[in-house]
């Protein structure tokens, strides 16, 4: 490649980088997996120190490659670092991060240095002061100088504590840490979008970076985030710790939540075996993990190590390969979601990825399809996002038939020919035919779905019979059904038939929240409908309660309290609730006893592990029916944990803790014993 072929691609390079930068940090969102980024700034590096940038790019200040990435929005207040919160170097080479190490001993003239080892986690980078013990805010990394103040959507992480516990507490204290998602709370959250008919999300640490930039704390606190701390920024006084080793410790006596696992090492030799350790042990965390972070462990080393202008000297992130596999792209379907979202899935050659096999992937919208340009019969590169959503990474372009055609997404709905429509600024096309018989079998079938009405023997082949047959048009005549409809229908008989009506029958008394939720309510899922139901007590006084009303509810924001006002706002819907008060459906909660007077009240369950005689649905409605109530994730003010086979880092936590670990017939027994009192 000549000069001038160079400087091109580095011009080229340097604005790929920081559109992605852009997408990342601002959107939160990605166009390509992490590895492939890399590659780019791996390229970009090369290409500059051979040709060296300042002269050839007076332009430019600095590189991408020199530069941490800015997630500052305007719409937050800004707030400066004590001490810079740069980003790591990272490699995927062992040899690289030998020679980190031999740079590190070549500064300090030692044969060996000491190391921490700990896990990196996936998720979004904040900075918690602490001033007298006190939190004082919470500021994101923005661009490595000064980050946006999130304080207040911080603050609804379950398990970060207000005041420091324990003695010998700092004057000022920046301790640095990431903002997760479970894979549990990440997979409730896209089933309700599913279930709603919206985009899932890509993966967690894009939610998490999503929800930390929320304008609506009612709706942060919602999404359940976590967080784990590990680092350290300014301290005063200046010498109160010694160690990174000392300083993990610290921040346990101090009662917050850190990593689940660390190493301290004596040499390169033993942070390489530490390594290894924790990517066999990886899938076993609480938090999404994709490499190791290696620091040297004196902090004064540290200092005197300093940093570039991207990242310090004395630390590298050595990040894991994502298992990716190729296969073959088979076709491109589409799904009508219940909201009418039409959503592109890729058809795949069943394939083995991070030990599930693979055969389905969506593709979420017509602008991804097309801008990745897949095309049926493509070989294409599959991975698992965040270790749990398969996503078409890319197709293989060596491997593309000359006859390869791209692909055109539908004009007509799939299900009933309607135009689609896509209004502006949204990703999505739509059906607007609300009388669509996809639309009308998925909101019948989350309406009769576990998690709302929970009707036994109505699932997605009856109710595509049902809908086919124009029994059943709506969830107002739902309940309208006979056994001689039924007898009509293929696969029926007396019984099986007797049944399911008596299903229908018996979830006529079902509790208020799971008729709200199982309305379909944009943005409404089930916490969201027991907030409801508790406050409010009935349908009628939801429809009439004004949407500033409404968000005054805890766990109720804006977004959620205008679809609630749409909803009812509506007329078929208005009409639909009172078809199926007509047939005695109960549309109003009998007030329960206040929950000071329930036996659970002020106790805190957290559930883990796979439970064999309870699904955690009904495991969560008996504790809280209890006046307890369920968290999803260890703290010392977890009451509780049910530990189900399987258990993994929780089981661990609880019992650091102290935590009082039930497994399923310790629990069964506390339930029936406490329901004994409250009846």
């Amino acid at each position: 490649m000549s000069d001038e072929e160079a400087v091109q691609r580095i011009r080229e390079l340097r604005a790929e980088i920081k559109r992605h930068d852009e997408l990342y940090y601002r959107d939160t969102t990605s166009e390509i997996t992490d590895r492939e980024y890399d590659r780019l700034k791996d390229e970009l590096a090369k290409l500059e120190k051979g040709l060296g940038q300042l002269d050839l790019f007076p332009e430019e200040v600095l590189s991408p490659t020199e530069t941490v990435g800015d997630d500052r929005l305007e719409s937050f207040a800004s707030h400066r670092h004590v001490v810079p919160m740069l980003s790591l170097d990272n490699t995927y080479d062992k040899a690289e991060f030998l020679e980190f190490d031999q740079r590190l001993r070549k500064i300090f003239g030692e044969d060996e240095l000491a190391y921490v080892v700990e896990p990196k986690i996936d998720g979004v980078a904040v900075s918690l002061t602490y001033l007298k013990g006190e939190l004082e805010r919470a500021v994101t990394r923005g661009n490595g100088m000064e980050g946006d103040v999130v304080t207040q959507n911080i603050l609804q992480v379950e398990g970060l504590p207000r005041s420091l516990g324990g003695t010998n507490l700092p004057e000022l204290i920046e301790i640095r840490g990431e903002i997760y998602m479970t894979h549990e709370e990440f997979l409730r959250i896209n089933e309700e979008r599913q279930d709603a008919g919206e985009p899932l999300y890509a993966n967690p640490r894009n939610l998490a970076a999503g929800t930390v930039k929320l304008l609506d704390p009612k709706e942060a606190r919602r999404r359940k985030l976590d967080i784990v701390l590990y680092g350290l920024g300014a301290c005063e006084p200046n010498d109160l710790l010694a160690l990174q080793s000392e300083f993990l410790e610290a921040v346990i006596a101090w009662e917050l939540p850190t990593v689940e696992k660390s190493w301290t090492v004596p040499n390169v030799d033993g942070a390489w075996k530490a390594i290894e350790e924790l990517d066999r042990l990886r899938e076993t965390f609480a938090y999404p993990t994709d490499g190791a972070v290696v620091k040297l462990d004196s902090i004064a080393g540290q200092r005197e190590a300093a940093a570039t202008s991207k990242a310090p000297r004395w630390a590298i992130a050595y990040k894991f390969e994502t298992e990716q596999r190729e296969t073959r792209l088979l076709g491109i379907d589409t799904q009508v979601g219940r909201t009418g979202a039409v959503t592109p899935v890729a058809h795949l050659e069943p394939v083995l990825v991070a030990g599930t096999t693979v055969a389905r992937a969506t593709l979420h919208n017509e602008d991804e399809v097309l801008r990745k340009d897949l095309r049926v019969g493509d070989a294409v590169i599959v991975e698992k996002a965040g270790e749990i959503i398969p996503q078409v990474v890319r197709f293989l372009p060596e491997k593309r038939s000359p006859d390869s055609a791209p692909y055109v997404f539908p004009k007509e709905c799939p299900a009933c020919e309607a135009a689609l429509v896509r209004a502006e600024g949204e990703a999505k096309w739509r059906c607007p035919n609300h009388e669509c018989p996809a639309q009308v079998s998925g909101r019948i079938e989350h309406f009769a779905s576990r998690g709302c009405m929970d009707v036994e023997n109505l699932g997605e082949a009856v109710v595509a019979q049902l809908v086919a047959t124009g029994k059943v048009l709506d969830l107002g005549n739902l309940y309208a059904l006979a056994k001689e409809d039924l007898l009509e229908l293929e696969g029926f008989a007396d019984k099986s038939a007797e049944n399911l009506i008596a299903a229908l029958e018996a979830s006529k008394g079902q509790d208020l929240w799971r008729l709200i939720n199982g309305l379909g309510i944009k943005h409404v899922g089930a916490a969201a409908s027991k907030d409801l139901a508790r406050e409010l007590g009935s349908l009628r006084a939801i429809g009439e309660t004004s949407e500033e009303k409404l968000e005054e509810i805890d766990g109720i924001g804006s977004i959620m309290a205008q679809s609630i006002g749409a909803f009812f706002a509506e007329e078929r819907n208005r009409d639909m609730i009172a078809r199926l008060e007509e047939h005695g459906l109960r549309l109003a909660e009998e007030r329960p006893a206040q929950a000071a007077d329930l036996p659970l009240t002020g106790k805190t369950f957290v559930l883990t592990g796979n439970l064999e005689n309870f699904t955690r649905i009904e495991a969560s409605s008996r504790i809280e029916a209890l006046g307890g109530r369920t968290s999803s994730s260890i703290s010392k003010k977890t009451s509780y944990l049910l530990a189900g086979t399987g258990a993994g880092s929780k089981l661990s936590k609880a019992e650091k803790l102290g935590t009082s670990i039930l497994d399923e017939a310790a629990f069964l027994e506390l339930l029936e014993e406490n329901e004994g009192l409250k009846a």
